[in-house]
């Protein structure tokens, strides 16, 4: 996420270089793979079930009380 802030900036401009949209693009698709890693291991590791989906996987997470819905 640090590394949106530094190539976004907070300037919408940054947003018209094809390269910055680029790397924010792909910084996110990182972030959002992390993520999605990390809730299948929680879940593969406290036994929670076998997610179908990625989504399932923090529903498992929000059933066993381990994230909140609103972040979920």
């Amino acid at each position: 996420m640090k590394r949106i802030q530094d190539v976004y900036g907070n300037d919408p401009e940054n947003l018209e270089d094809f390269t910055k949209q680029d790397s924010i693009i792909l910084n996110i698709q990182r972030a959002c793979e992390a993520s999605i890693d990390l809730a299948m291991h929680i879940v593969a590791g406290k036994k929670l079930g076998l997610p179908q989906s990625s989504r399932e996987a923090f529903d498992l997470l929000v059933t066993a009380g381990l994230l909140s819905a609103d972040l979920a």
